[in-house]
């Protein structure tokens, strides 16, 4: 199974831990990083932390949460390497692996319930990239780092 790394500020860390018993009781490595308490934290220092470790960890994917996804997400994209989706709809959960070969899914822990982003976590991690013609296209993002 693969490595999952799962990350959250302050605003998230309830839907962190859930996320990560789910995953735990499906057989992945997970390794839980960020807030583990309310205390205010930088969403930012988190998603770089966050996307460095999948990317220095070659087949391992993250999860980033925020309050609205948005934050971290940016911030983990500043990471060479780093490709984080923001999802709140299955659909979008399913395409950044599909076609944009995501390694992270960011989302929001105040606009999503916690059990609609275990469902949008599964879909992303059971989802593999199809390659083809969307593989130029990252190539294209990946070469311009």
């Amino acid at each position: 199974m693969e490595k999952i790394y799962i990350s959250s500020d302050h605003t998230g860390v309830e839907m962190k831990l859930a996320i990560a018993d789910h995953l735990k009781t499906k057989g992945y490595e997970v390794i839980i990083m960020g807030n583990s308490d309310a205390t205010a934290c930088s969403y930012a220092n988190n998603g770089i932390e966050l996307a460095e470790a999948v990317v220095s960890n070659k087949g391992s994917l993250g999860i980033a949460i925020c309050g609205t996804g948005v934050g971290i997400s940016i911030a983990a994209n500043k990471v060479k390497g780093a490709r984080a989706g923001l999802v709140y709809e299955t659909q979008t959960a399913e395409l950044i692996r599909q076609h944009n070969n995501a390694n992270i899914l960011a989302t929001g822990a105040r606009l999503i319930a916690v059990d609609k982003a275990i469902k949008l976590v599964d879909i992303f991690l059971s989802t593999p990239f199809e390659g083809g013609r969307h593989q130029e296209r990252v190539e294209v993002i990946d070469n311009y780092e």
